[in-house]
């Protein structure tokens, strides 16, 4: 997974690298060409970011889809869920935020059972 991470952030790397070359080696560099560069740097953050998100998702020389950001983190095995939020500790509590109607506009309401605790 973190080798997957790696090779989508040296592909930001050598696709910012080349636009940069672009940038400065030649002031006569058409500007079609920086554009399509700078497309291929959006697209080489947006791979990194969420694979697929364009389309097909980018594979690897074995065919295997690489694993962006968005897949490490999401769902009961992702990032959040696993590691993070599953750990029990103490003082804590979870409820489900209203709007009501006695609350001004920047405050929640926090049930009693919950605030007396501790």
């Amino acid at each position: 997974m973190s080798s997957d991470i790696n090779e989508l952030y040296r592909r930001v790397i050598y696709q910012n690298s080349t636009l940069i070359d672009l940038l400065t080696t030649s002031r006569s560099t058409p500007g079609e060409l920086v554009m399509c560069q700078e497309k291929l740097v959006q697209e080489a953050v947006d791979t990194l970011l969420d694979n697929g998100i364009h389309g097909q998702p980018m594979r690897d020389g074995h065919n295997n889809v690489y694993k962006s950001f968005s897949d490490i983190i999401e769902g009961k095995e992702g990032r959040f869920r696993e590691t993070l939020l599953g750990k029990r500790v103490d003082y804590s509590g979870r409820f489900v935020i209203v709007v009501g109607p006695s609350l001004s506009l920047h405050r929640c309401g926090l049930p009693r059972e919950i605030a007396n605790t501790g």
